[in-house]
């Protein structure tokens, strides 16, 4: 699918959008980033949204990893070059300025309030991306079973996510998902 400037534009401008939005971090651009990558251009399926977002959360470094991969299968390298900087450059100019102000406004009532007010944000925008990447994902009964049980054990139970891993690796070495 590698094209011309007007995809790399394209790509640059749907994700620098998006970087300004991603209240919490980048995984709540999520459901952005498939409405964009799936629904509106058609860059991929849902199954490899899925399984792109899964690829990004196995690799080591920041969980953003996905902008590259969606990039680099719309337009190569330069396509992940492209999408890495536009979805990372805008936030780090604004985080800078945003907060040299938070610094200086530290004590003020109205500090307090936005940053309480920003934390149900987050939280909703967590759980929009976590319901877009279990529907993308959760092609069999099992898989959804898993999901559901994976979501209510680390609700509801102390335990390491390490063994969510090995519960799915010796499901999927099974052959059951």
């Amino acid at each position: 699918m590698k094209d011309s400037g007007g995809t790399l534009l394209t790509l640059a401008g749907y994700f620098a959008m998006m970087s300004l939005f991603a209240i919490g971090g980048g995984n709540s651009a999520v459901p952005e980033m498939h409405r964009v990558a799936v629904d509106v251009q058609h860059w991929l399926s849902e199954r490899q949204f899925g399984d792109t977002f899964a690829l990004a959360q196995l690799t080591p470094g920041p969980n953003l990893i996905i902008v590259t991969l969606i990039g680099y299968h719309v337009a190569g390298i330069v396509g992940a070059l492209v999408t890495t900087v536009a979805m990372c450059g805008p936030t780090c100019v604004l985080a800078f300025f945003v907060g040299r102000a938070s610094e200086r406004f530290k004590g003020a009532v109205w500090h307090g309030a936005v940053s309480r007010g920003l934390i149900p944000v987050t939280l909703g925008l967590t759980a929009a991306s976590a319901t877009v990447v279990a529907t993308t994902s959760d092609y069999s009964w099992v898989a959804l079973g898993l999901t559901l049980g994976t979501a209510l054990t680390a609700y509801f139970v102390r335990v390491h996510p390490l063994w969510a891993f090995a519960v799915a690796a010796v499901l999927g070495a099974s052959g059951l998902i």
